[in-house]
């Protein structure tokens, strides 16, 4: 995977990236005085989720996925018996909140681009999930909406890619009804558990 408008970038290992993420100063979103925000997770997870940007909350603490959204993305998770914090790794597009939590743009998208192809590269994971339409289209260039595609399988490079819907708009949408978004990413999530156990084989019974 290679950002499509942007030079790759490349390091020696996910720490270099860290590191080198840390350092940034002059990245588009820095004006704005939010704080880098990488990752929470394993590096040696099979399971990559990559979210839009951080909210206030993940500006706070300095790790994606850790507020209102987050606390669901986990329940999502443990439902199908994946844990958090040995089984995924959860990125961002962007690296840094956007004012107001608005969408990134463009420009911003394409500047943090490469280095999100580059945790790719480095995690090398199996699967890879999509949270939300920024990420979809980041990766997939992908512009139907979520709603046609989430639920759905694509490969590139070997691994399988599915979009899922965003957390925050279960949380909008919160009943629990056949057709509903979180009916729908119950299943969506249990595609996922299987896919996973087929290419890694399942989970030892305790």
């Amino acid at each position: 995977m290679t950002p499509p408008n942007a030079q790759p970038i490349h390091f020696a290992g996910h720490a270099d990236l860290v590191n080198a993420l840390h350092g940034l100063r002059a990245d588009p979103l820095a004006a704005w005085g939010g704080n880098i925000v990488i990752y929470r997770g394993s590096p040696q997870a099979r399971i990559m989720l990559i979210g839009e940007g951080p909210g206030a909350t993940e500006d706070r603490l300095k790790k994606p996925f850790v507020g209102r959204s987050g606390k669901l993305l986990d329940q999502i998770l443990q439902a199908v018996n994946f844990n958090p914090a040995r089984d995924v790794y959860i990125t961002n597009v962007v690296k840094r909140r956007p004012p107001e939590n608005r969408d990134p743009t463009p420009a911003e998208i394409e500047f943090y681009a490469p280095y999100l192809f580059e945790e790719i590269r480095l995690i090398n994971p199996a699967i890879i999930l999509l949270i939300g339409r920024i990420a979809m289209l980041t990766i997939l260039a992908e512009k139907r909406g979520i709603s046609r595609v989430r639920g759905q399988w694509y490969r590139q490079d070997g691994r399988w890619i599915m979009p899922l819907f965003h957390p925050a708009y279960l949380l909008r949408n919160p009943k629990k009804t056949p057709g509903s978004p979180k009916s729908l990413t119950w299943g969506d999530i249990q595609q996922v558990r299987a896919k996973f156990d087929e290419l890694t084989g399942p989970p030892p019974e305790i």
